[in-house]
C-alpha cells in the first residue's frame, strides 16, 4: 500500500545541511524511480551513524497514524524497534538492561552525549537528564566479538552507543564513546571522558580478521543496525 521500507547505509543522514547527500534530499528521486502518485514522508529510520530499516509512506494519514501508534507504544510501555550490534568484547552476562541518565556535556568546541548514573532530582525535573533504558540479550560470540539484539526503551541521541560503552562492550566502528573503555591485564575498565581519544583502539588479531590496517580504522562504520520495526 502506502509503505514502503529501505534498507539505510550508515553515514547517511535523515536530514543533511544544505548541499549534503541526505535522505530526505533523495526521496523526490525515489519517488520518480518508483513511478509514485505522492511525495514520501520519512515515517521512521535510523540516526544518521546507524545502519538499517528505514520505513516510508506516501500517504499523509498514513504517516500521522504511525506516528501516533510510535508515541502510545511508548506510553504504554511497548517497544517497536529491534537493533542489532556487533561489539568489541562479550558481556559479561547474556541477558540484561542497561539504565542510567544521559545529558549532553560541552567538551571543548564538542557537544557530547554523557552518562549521569545518579541524577539528582532538579536536573530531572528541569529536564536537563533523562533516565534511559536497553535491554540487550547476546544472540552469539566469537573471537573476542559479540552480536547483540538490542531493544531500546527510550528514546536519547545516541543512547545505544553509551549504552554499550557501560557495558564495556562498545560497538565496532563506533569512534566517539568506545575509547572511554580501557584495558588492564586484559581486563576491560571505563576511563573518565576527560582522558577519552577519539578513535576506536582495535587489537592487531581484530584488525587482520577484519582487513583492515590501522590508517583504514577511521572509516570503519559504525555496526549498530536497525533490524526491526513492529507495526500495528
Amino acid at each position: 500500500g502506502a509503505l514502503l521500507a529501505l534498507n539505510k547505509p550508515p553515514g547517511l543522514p535523515v536530514l543533511g545541511q544544505p548541499g549534503e547527500l541526505s535522505l530526505d534530499a533523495l526521496l523526490p528521486v525515489l519517488r520518480r524511480r518508483l513511478g509514485l502518485p505522492a511525495d514520501l514522508h520519512v515515517v521512521k529510520a535510523p540516526a544518521r551513524e546507524c545502519s538499517g530499516l528505514v520505513l516510508l509512506s506516501s500517504c499523509y494519514h498514513t504517516t500521522k497514524k504511525l506516528h501516533q501508534f510510535f508515541a502510545k507504544a511508548r506510553q504504554r510501555g511497548q517497544y517497536p524497534a529491534t537493533y542489532c550490534a556487533v561489539t568489541v568484547g562479550v558481556p559479561a552476562e547474556a541477558e540484561g538492561e542497561i539504565r542510567t541518565g544521559l545529558c549532553w556535556q560541552q567538551q571543548g568546541d564538542t557537544a557530547m552525549v554523557v552518562p549521569v548514573p545518579a541524577p539528582g532530582r532538579h536536573s530531572l525535573a528541569r529536564k536537563e537528564v533523562k533516565i534511559t533504558l536497553t535491554h540487550y540479550r547476546v544472540l552469539g560470540a566469537r573471537g573476542g566479538c559479540a552480536l547483540l539484539q538490542l531493544q531500546p526503551k527510550t528514546a536519547f541521541p545516541e543512547q545505544l552507543q553509551v549504552h554499550l560503552t557501560l557495558l564495556l562492550c562498545p560497538a565496532l566502528g563506533d569512534h566517539e564513546h568506545s575509547s572511554r573503555v580501557g584495558s588492564v591485564l586484559g581486563g576491560p575498565f571505563l576511563i573518565p571522558l576527560s582522558y577519552s581519544p577519539t578513535l576506536q583502539v582495535l587489537d592487531e588479531e581484530l584488525l587482520s580478521r577484519l582487513g583492515l590496517s590501522p590508517q583504514q580504522l577511521r572509516h570503519l562504520p559504525l555496526h549498530i543496525h536497525l533490524q526491526e520495526l513492529m507495526l500495528p
